[in-house]
């Protein structure tokens, strides 16, 4: 068998289509499909059928998507033991972190991964959650940080672990914080806020919490970035949402204030992995200490 056709038909299936595989290796679509069609004569099997204008899997293609899963995976796993081994034993821990999820809660997050008391080479990324789950699903990533879980389809198999809920507060510059905090929350009513876009899932929290205590605020800013929302909260142009736990962070960082906490919102934090049975040391601490503290 000639690995690297089998190699092209993985990440097509991973990717869901030709062109979007050919954007994730950096080869010409034409050089993928011809290779695939060799794969296939060569197997004596189709394993990708016409979709709409994409591909879908045949039953031969997802009986050899669980094959190449497994065979790749070993893959990997074979070059983080030799940069392991070539790093005297490091820890290699690769993290995907969505962009909407406040980085100091993620830093807080990866603390007992760097508390184990052995070498680690922590490597993280950011990105909206699609790229990151398609790097997961290529076994680039060990683990994603994000703020909802993430339900598998098609061929992208992940599950969901809850490292916890947390209790959020609204915080501001100074000036601000001195004005809004007394009365809080009916200060709120046409007060400057800062808020992740839609796409965010505390978002949708917040607006339900505004409408269960009859408040009209003013948004000044959206962000899908919670470190730009804080920049922004930081230079007094509004006030804006964080983890509650975050608050002597927040003043040592960005110089903003508590205003006050939000009854009944949460922040939840997942963990997402290609696996059920959590394997990577690093991620295994990381849920202890989820487990820990589910709710603050």
């Amino acid at each position: 068998m000639n690995y690297k056709h089998l190699h092209y038909f993985w990440v097509v299936a991973k990717e869901g289509g030709v062109s979007r595989a050919a954007d994730k290796l950096g080869v010409a679509a034409q050089t993928i499909s011809g290779q695939l069609a060799m794969l296939e004569r060569s197997l004596g099997v189709a394993l990708l059928a016409p979709a709409g204008r994409g591909l879908t899997l045949t039953e031969a293609g997802r009986t050899a998507l669980s094959y190449a899963d497994r065979i790749f995976s070993l893959g990997e796993q074979m070059l983080e033991a030799l940069e392991a081994n070539a790093g005297a034993g490091a820890l290699r821990l690769t993290v995907g972190i969505l962009d909407a999820l406040p980085k100091l809660a993620a830093h807080r997050l990866l603390q007992p991964v760097m508390a184990l008391g052995k070498p680690l080479r922590l490597v993280c990324y950011e990105g909206e959650l699609d790229e990151l789950m398609s790097d997961l699903a290529l076994h680039r990533l060990d683990v994603v940080l994000s703020d909802r879980p993430v339900a598998s389809s098609g061929s992208l198999r992940v599950f969901s672990h809850a490292l916890g809920e947390y209790a959020v507060s609204f915080y501001a510059a100074p000036a601000l914080a001195a004005q809004y905090a007394p009365r809080f929350p009916a200060s709120l009513a046409g007060a400057p806020l800062l808020l992740p876009t839609r796409t965010n899932a505390l978002r949708g929290r917040l607006e339900h919490w505004f409408e269960a205590n009859e408040l009209r605020p003013t948004i000044v800013g959206e962000f899908e970035d919670a470190a730009l929302m804080d920049t922004f909260g930081r230079h007094g142009l509004g006030l804006f949402p964080a983890l509650s736990m975050l608050g002597p962070e927040i003043a040592a960082q960005f110089g903003a204030l508590p205003v006050g906490e939000l009854d009944g919102v949460r922040e939840q934090v997942f963990a997402i992995s290609g696996e059920r049975r959590i394997r990577h040391p690093g991620v295994e601490a990381m849920l202890r200490g989820g487990e820990a503290s589910p709710r603050q």
